[in-house]
C-alpha cells in the first residue's frame, strides 16, 4: 500500500476500505466452513492492527480540546 502523497484522509478512506475487504474475507471463510483456523485468525489480527491504525489517524486529525 502506497499511501506517500495521500492525504490523511484519503488513508483512512483506504484502510477502511480494505478493513471491509477482510471482514468480507473473513466472513467468506467462516460461511464455507473453512478449515484453516490460522488463515482466518492472520485476517483478524491484520483487521485489528487496521482499527488500530485508523483510530490513531482519525484521532490526529481531531483537535486538542482542553477543557
Amino acid at each position: 500500500m502506497d499511501d506517500e502523497g495521500a492525504t490523511p484522509e484519503e488513508r483512512i478512506s483506504t484502510l477502511k476500505t480494505r478493513h471491509r475487504e477482510l471482514d468480507e474475507e473473513i466472513a467468506a471463510l467462516t460461511a464455507m466452513g473453512s478449515l484453516n483456523a490460522l488463515r482466518v485468525q492472520g485476517l483478524k489480527k491484520q483487521k485489528l492492527a487496521l482499527k488500530d491504525v485508523i483510530a490513531k489517524l482519525e484521532s490526529d486529525l481531531l483537535p486538542d480540546i482542553i477543557a
